[in-house]
């Protein structure tokens, strides 16, 4: 089988793809070369012995390898399946304080909560029910959430909380 480019002329040579085919298969499993100037795979120093290397708390000599610049089988080449985690203590993780405890409210804020949400409940239980909607039940449902509604937003404080806001954002 031959393939030309039209743009280039009769210049290509023809490609034999069964050879090429078993050139392939007959490389099959082994490694490639490296190209020139690059040190072969698994050559190159362990950053332990790098100048200026600096072991750390996250260093992997630390985390339990076989060895400085060994991987765990002993054959020199590290990878990240070499990595061994340090064992986990019980008392080790963080462990949250409590919350304080939520702030309590008067009388007139959880009537007001109860008809912000006892309204539409009354409407929608109504309806589900297949009972009549007489007037009582639609004023009692509308009218409790309007005034409930009306309750909780105008006893909703004013700006002067008794946190300080050290310019806006998170106080960490």
């Amino acid at each position: 089988m031959t393939e030309r480019d039209p743009e280039r002329g009769e210049g290509r040579d023809p490609i034999d793809e069964e050879a090429a085919w078993a050139e392939i298969v007959a490389a099959y499993g082994e490694e490639p070369e490296d190209p020139p100037g690059m040190e072969p795979a698994g050559t190159s120093p362990a950053p332990e012995d790098q100048p200026g290397f600096a072991a750390g708390p996250g260093d992997r000599t630390s985390a339990g390898l076989a060895g400085p610049g060994r991987a765990a089988d002993g054959s020199g080449a590290r990878g990240p399946r070499d990595w061994e985690a340090a064992e986990d203590d019980e008392d080790d993780h963080f462990v949250p304080p409590e919350p304080p405890p939520l702030p309590s409210t008067d009388l007139t804020t959880k009537l007001a909560w109860i008809a912000v949400l006892g309204g539409p409940l009354l409407l929608f239980g109504t309806v589900l029910l297949q009972r009549e909607m007489t007037w009582w039940i639609a004023t009692l449902g509308i009218g409790g959430f309007l005034g409930g509604f009306a309750t909780l937003v105008s006893r909703m404080r004013d700006g002067d909380d008794e946190w300080p806001d050290p310019g806006g954002g998170a106080v960490v």
